[in-house]
């Protein structure tokens, strides 16, 4: 079996979550509010709920140094709740200027600025306007032709990776004058004005890009499609073709959400319940193993399987019993909403968290 923490939060599915950086918290979002709980204990208790959202919340990030939250919703808004001296916490309304739903949102690594995906066919990148005291947001909007499904920041925190329902994975430029130092060069680009487009990769059999992520470096890009494949992109200089472009195609059900492990592995979750890892460089990529093989855990539980299916034919009267019908040989027993890095150290993840449908919060060690 797989080597996991489990934690069941109630029946209810969850869309997303986020650890504090000590993992001290964990905050979930679930219909209109965001639970936050104590993570200290055997079991998680829960804190407080957030609840100034009206309709379903999409997405939930904590500050990697502030603690402060952001949460997105249906209801087309974003809140920055900032954590008070004496416990609670205060929402700030963002002005995001979005006609749809708010799909998903991350803060850059260096907090000055988050991300927010919409069914509006842009990305509000929105900033702290001092003067004014408030967050307001610009636009992209070229080439997006349709929802955003996610976004994720390369480690500059000024350049923006996507992916969308129009079957593409795009790089953008987020860099705002006033906000963000001059970034360095790097193989993406070098001059980098607010929109500019510095990668587009379309998913051949038109599969809609569920999530996209940078490796630690920054110089490789990787997304999952709804075709079942995954695919990684290594960029070889600024307005030239990429040095690679590897996709592998897997006989899976859908991946919802990856993480990057190392500069060479990735894993992976979706539809199939259970988180596998992909590992490569330029030349290849493969899958190379799950972190929570279903096959084993059948090849474990299958004589105490077989013994429960008499005895449950016995207490019936049956001659068919419905015990494995119902459940999953994994330990999600639903779809995997997302993945997260729990704990790393060094470029190297040891950690990473999982939530589902399911309602489970499960703690993988890689």
């Amino acid at each position: 079996m797989a080597n996991a923490d489990v934690h069941k939060l109630g029946h209810m599915p969850i869309a997303d979550h986020s650890f504090s950086t000590d993992r001290s918290k964990v905050a979930i979002a679930r219909d209109n509010t965001v639970e936050l709980y104590d993570t200290r204990g055997r079991d998680y208790q829960l804190l407080t709920t957030l609840r100034e959202h009206d309709k379903t919340v999409t997405s939930v990030d904590v500050a990697p140094n502030s603690g402060r939250i952001v949460t997105c919703s249906q209801d087309r808004n974003a809140l920055v709740w900032e954590p008070l001296p004496g416990g609670g916490w205060k929402p700030t309304l963002v002005l995001l200027r979005i006609n749809r739903a708010a799909t998903c949102v991350r803060w850059s690594p260096d907090e000055k600025k988050f991300a927010v995906g919409s069914g509006a066919r842009v990305i509000a990148v929105c900033y702290f306007e001092e003067e004014n005291d408030w967050w307001v947001s610009k636009h992209i909007k070229r080439p997006i032709r349709s929802t955003i499904l996610s976004v994720a920041w390369h480690p500059n925190s000024v350049l923006l990776a996507s992916g969308s329902t129009d079957s593409c994975a795009r790089v953008f430029s987020a860099f705002i004058k006033g906000v963000d130092a001059r970034p360095s060069p790097t193989a993406w680009g070098e001059r980098l004005p607010f929109q500019t487009l510095c990668g587009e990769f379309i998913n051949n059999t038109g599969g809609w890009i569920h999530d996209v992520a940078f490796s630690p470096s920054g110089n490789a890009l990787a997304y999952v499609a709804h075709d079942s494949s995954i695919t990684v992109v290594y960029p070889s200089a600024p307005e030239q073709p990429p040095t690679a472009v590897i996709t592998v195609n897997t006989n899976m059900l859908p991946f919802c959400s990856l993480v990057w492990l190392d500069e060479g592995s990735v894993a992976a979750a979706g539809h199939d319940c259970h988180p596998v890892v992909f590992s490569g460089d330029e030349r290849n990529w493969a899958l190379a193993r799950s972190l929570d093989d279903p096959a084993q855990a059948k090849s474990v539980t299958t004589e105490a399987s077989a013994l429960n299916m008499f005895r449950q034919m016995d207490l019936k009267g049956s001659s068919t019993a419905a015990t494995d019908s119902t459940t999953l040989r994994t330990i999600h027993q639903n779809t995997i909403t997302t993945l997260r890095v729990y704990e790393s150290a060094g470029g190297k993840v040891s950690k990473i968290s999982s939530t589902g449908v399911d309602g489970k919060v499960v703690i993988f060690t890689v």
